[in-house]
């Protein structure tokens, strides 16, 4: 069982939480890590990519010249794949990449990921997040001390729920993710160098993965 020290925002140790086991464990396997980031990254796609056919592109409607007699190769139409400006033979055309990844399997994914961030020492647990100003740079030197500032580069900011002020706050901080306990994704555990956890974010985290 993994126990973490508890920091509060100037990055001062208040307390030891004990994880929960069922959650944070070195058994859970990895095998379903894979499929899920890809299906999560098949969702994200859009799928708009489109060419015409030959029946689509506009003209092309008359013969060019007649079937026999001209000496030159036999054509239908000016927009045949084979002319300039005609269609385009097997080109992309809209269409849906997402499927679907059972629940437990995403379960599996995510604890797996959550278990990684603790062996590495990149899962840091924190007391509460609350700004008394919307101001960008009091936000980004909560992270600073928590030892998650811009030297990492991708710090995902997980809790329970953003107020107002803490939303405006990181809006304008390229290195660092707000993101909710009920939404957040194997994928984005994993980019991740740093996460960073509210207490209430963990029991949220908690709740869902059991």
């Amino acid at each position: 069982m993994y126990t973490l020290p508890v920091v509060n925002s100037d990055g001062k140790e208040i307390d030891t939480l004990k994880l929960d086991e069922k959650i944070f464990n070195d058994k859970i396997l990895s095998s379903s890590v894979y499929q899920v980031i890809c299906g999560f990254l098949a969702n994200q796609r859009k799928g708009l990519a489109s060419t015409k056919t030959r029946g689509e592109v506009s003209g092309g409607g008359k013969k060019p010249w007649k079937q026999k007699g001209t000496g030159r190769a036999r054509v239908g139409s000016i927009r045949s794949p084979l002319w300039r400006h005609g269609g385009v033979i097997f080109g992309p055309h809209p269409r849906d990449f997402s499927y679907n990844i059972p629940v437990k399997m995403k379960s599996l994914a995510l604890k797996f990921a959550l278990s990684e961030k603790v062996k590495e020492n990149n899962l840091i647990l924190l007391d509460s997040l609350i700004l008394e100003k919307p101001k960008t740079k009091d936000f980004i030197k909560i992270l600073t001390a928590l030892k998650a500032g811009p030297q990492e580069k991708n710090v995902l900011v997980v809790a329970d729920k953003f107020d107002a002020n803490l939303k405006k706050a990181a809006a304008n901080v390229d290195f660092a993710k707000i993101e909710l306990a009920s939404n957040i994704h194997t994928f984005e555990v994993l980019k991740a160098h740093k996460l960073v956890i509210t207490k209430d974010g963990l029991r949220e985290l908690e709740k869902r993965l059991k």
